[in-house]
């Protein structure tokens, strides 16, 4: 992949308001806690996550994304009448059809002929989109494309607690399988691409690579409902550590392919923003793909994992305390279950 034309003209999020601490999560669990012998701290000791955020009862997908979309579109002097393109990539949608896309398009008022959809492949629907709008940009489709994302958590680990609590046959294993729905968060956010000659910024997306393991696809699977509506009741079972495991080794692959691709090496790529999951997997990622971990910026210890929306809104927040500096050259690197991994790289 490279691309000559596309700029990330600027990325738009929105946060819940309510946040829940992990020891919250925890004493919720507190009979299975004193059954199995387990200490309160333990999900943050094992994930890095001190706390996430969670959307008001009945929020839907669509409305968080819709508010993300007009965060990134006053970013920007860009009229969105340019706008030719736009994806929702979020793992939760408001229902199977129609698109949820189509109820963010309408939100945005956007214009009638340019097309919409939703992109379901699981923690990278996001980075997909901003693929799909790059190639759109490049063939001279369209000329601006919004990629937006709203993520929410909520519903899956209450379903998560309530289904551990009520089995009358709990087990650590059962705990264990549970354990990755319990760093899940909720967060919104919205990617505008555009043809450079549209640009009010020069923030090049350069190109990148994708690998795929689908031999894993059950890693990590969760049911049908997973994340319809503003209440649904999902659930997700996982093997975290076969998935953190096989999850870096096809980093490891796909940062190879990228680095040809681009022209780049370690040294010079001089910040990274990653997939956020949890501290030991972003530890043996760097160790995997040998580089430095003063590179990183992390924001899973207040967000915990956002889905779709975790790299994009990671990014964001880094770019508005200054991480970035102008001229350096930025890894987008993001790896879902099914497995799959897509790495772009930017000039900032």
């Amino acid at each position: 992949m490279r691309f000559e034309n596309v700029c990330i003209e600027s990325i738009g999020y929105h946060l819940p308001e309510n946040v829940v601490r992990s020891d919250d999560l925890e004493r919720r669990l507190q009979p299975l806690y004193d059954r199995f012998k387990l200490n309160v701290g333990r999900l943050e000791l094992m994930s890095g996550i001190r706390e996430r955020r969670f959307w008001n009862k009945g929020e839907f997908p669509s409305a968080v994304a819709s508010k993300a979309g007009e965060d990134a579109l006053a970013r920007t002097p860009l009229d969105r009448k340019e706008i030719g393109a736009l994806i929702c990539g979020s793992v939760s949608r408001d229902f199977l059809e129609p698109a949820t896309a189509s109820v963010v398009h309408n939100n945005l008022k956007l214009n009638p002929d340019s097309i919409f959809y939703d992109v379901s492949n699981a923690c990278l629907g996001v980075l997909n989109g901003m693929v799909q709008v790059a190639n759109m940009i490049e063939h001279g489709q369209i000329r601006a494309g919004l990629i937006v994302s709203g993520e929410n958590g909520g519903p899956l680990v209450d379903h998560t607690i309530e289904t551990l609590l009520a089995d009358p046959n709990p087990t650590r294993h059962k705990i264990k399988t549970a354990f990755a729905s319990l760093t899940i968060g909720s967060a919104a956010v919205a990617v505008l691409l555009v043809h450079k000659d549209l640009a009010s910024t020069r923030h090049r997306l350069i190109g990148g690579a994708y690998r795929s393991a689908t031999q894993f696809n059950h890693l990590c699977q969760g049911n049908q409902d997973s994340g319809m509506g503003g209440d649904a009741a999902p659930l997700m079972q996982t093997d975290s550590e076969t998935l953190m495991q096989e999850g870096c080794e096809l980093a490891r692959e796909t940062w190879e392919v990228f680095k040809s691709n681009l022209g780049w090496t370690n040294d010079s790529v001089d910040r990274i923003f990653c997939h956020q999951v949890g501290h030991l997997h972003r530890k043996l990622l760097y160790e995997t793909l040998e580089l430095d971990l003063a590179k990183d910026f992390s924001t899973l210890e207040f967000l915990g994992n956002t889905g779709s929306a975790a790299l994009p809104v990671t990014l964001a927040l880094g770019n508005e305390v200054n991480v970035i500096q102008h001229g350096q050259k930025v890894g987008l690197l993001g790896i879902g279950s099914g497995l799959s991994c897509v790495m772009l790289g930017a000039e900032w």
